[in-house]
């Protein structure tokens, strides 16, 4: 069904009259005024057609569940509506403790908390406030599919003090219509990988082709073998990924394809933003990329992943026990992790052994031999007059990467673009390998 943008804007206003309503009823229970009608009941939504109607009939929500979901949405979208909540209590000269909520530091607003939640939905009512005590169970529908979360509270303070936090991809989808992709920032430290490349670009060895096609394959059949009774009871949700391989060699570059090919976003994690010498900070970081990537379909991709998933050391101080303590809690994420994860390192051997038995694939991306190297030479120099170079001699001589020639093809289009003409000599190129070899401390 086709998303509706008028539907969608209808659609909220409806809600908003509705959370409107219920505090209007809830105030006149609260202070015992005549009430002029029984509780409001929600909006009909079957046939609407936006993005937000879709979300509740997909997750089943109940009336509590929706109202819930507009009370932590509102403050998005039409503030004013909880206005009323600064009313004062004269006998103490305090807001109402019943009322909740919180001041933000730049909001002038009121933001309403779990305790505003459980006034507006359940009164006085203990038995309707223990069952929304529930809805924030990590498996009820609004928290397991990263919708709606409840902020931080000290141990010792009631459990409804944290405010109602809405996630920024819902708010982002219902109301622009759209996927929401997060910008990288100390909370999400990930950028997104993209490629302009399709499968028949690129040039791998057979045995890289095999493991390519298997990774593809549980993509395209893992909701089919997860749904088979017999299967599912064994076997974890998710596929876990090594490639590893000398630099070059187009392990990023595939994990960008695949995630192009079945539509699913790529994000390249920077570790080095997520690890911290304060105890506990790493944990909390990764805890905060993988609740943002729960039920994303993304593909995470941890690049020289060696840096924070390596061997870990006999304890021998409070520093090791502290960094094998952060290597065991990624273990689990990722094993935790619904999704695809793929780890990338120039060295297999860098990795714990614990790790590896746990990834489903474990894939070599070597350097090319000369009949491949090639291949890649013609398909990246294809743009240009070749007549005065032997590519075949070329390849034979050098034993450079993918990644390497692509560097070779940007000196070369610089040279052409100087002279006004696509035809390279041999020295050319050649003056480009050097370049490459120079950087590695290798000299022709």
């Amino acid at each position: 069904m086709a998303i509706n943008f008028k539907s969608s804007l209808d659609t909220l206003n409806s809600e908003l009259s509705w959370l409107s309503e219920m505090i209007t009823y809830r105030f006149s229970v609260h202070f015992q005024q005549k009430v002029q009608h029984q509780c409001p009941l929600p909006p009909d939504l079957s046939g609407n057609e936006s993005h937000y109607a879709s979300v509740i009939r997909s997750l089943d929500l109940d009336d509590k569940q929706r109202l819930l979901l507009i009370i932590a949405l509102a403050p998005h979208l039409r503030p004013t509506v909880y206005d009323i909540f600064f009313t004062k209590n004269s006998q103490f000269d305090r807001a109402y403790a019943e009322f909740g909520g919180l001041k933000g530091e730049k909001h002038s607003g009121f933001i309403p908390n779990g305790e505003t939640a459980a006034f507006i939905i359940a009164g006085s009512d203990l038995e309707i406030r223990f069952e929304l005590q529930e809805y924030f169970d990590e498996a009820q529908p609004l928290i397991a599919n990263n919708i709606l979360s409840i902020g931080y509270t000290k141990e010792h303070e009631p459990i409804w003090s944290g405010e109602l936090i809405i996630s920024k991809e819902f708010l982002t989808q219902v109301t622009l219509n759209k996927a929401y992709h997060p910008r990288y920032s100390s909370s999400f430290p990930a950028q997104k990988l993209s490629t302009p490349l399709e499968w028949e670009d690129t040039v791998f060895e057979a045995s890289v082709l095999q493991e390519i096609k298997t990774i593809q394959s549980w993509i395209k059949h893992e909701e089919a073998i997860m749904n088979n009774h017999n299967l599912g009871k064994f076997l974890k949700s998710g596929y876990r990924v090594l490639f590893y391989g000398p630099p070059g060699t187009g392990k990023s570059m595939t994990a960008a394809i695949i995630g192009k090919t079945h539509k699913m976003d790529v994000y390249r994690i920077d570790l080095s933003s997520l690890i911290s010498k304060y105890i506990g900070e790493t944990e909390k970081n990764l805890s905060k990329l993988f609740n943002m990537a729960k039920n994303k379909g993304w593909i995470l991709f941890f690049d020289e992943a060696d840096a924070l998933f390596g061997k870990r050391v006999s304890s021998q101080s409070s520093n090791d026990m502290f960094a094998n303590q952060q290597v065991s809690y990624l273990l689990q994420r990722i094993e935790d992790y619904e999704g695809i994860v793929i780890l990338a390192t120039n060295l297999k051997d860098n990795i714990d052994d614990a790790f590896l038995r746990r990834f489903q694939s474990v894939v070599y991306f070597p350097k090319p031999k000369p009949e491949l190297r090639i291949e890649l030479w013609r398909k990246y120099f294809a743009a240009f007059d070749l007549t005065r170079v032997d590519l075949e001699i070329i390849a034979q001589e050098y034993d450079i990467s993918g990644g390497h020639i692509i560097n070779v093809l940007r000196h070369c289009s610089i040279i052409a673009a100087e002279r006004g003409s696509q035809e390279l000599e041999q020295d050319d190129i050649v003056r480009g390998i050097r370049k490459e070899y120079n950087k590695e401390g290798i000299t022709l």
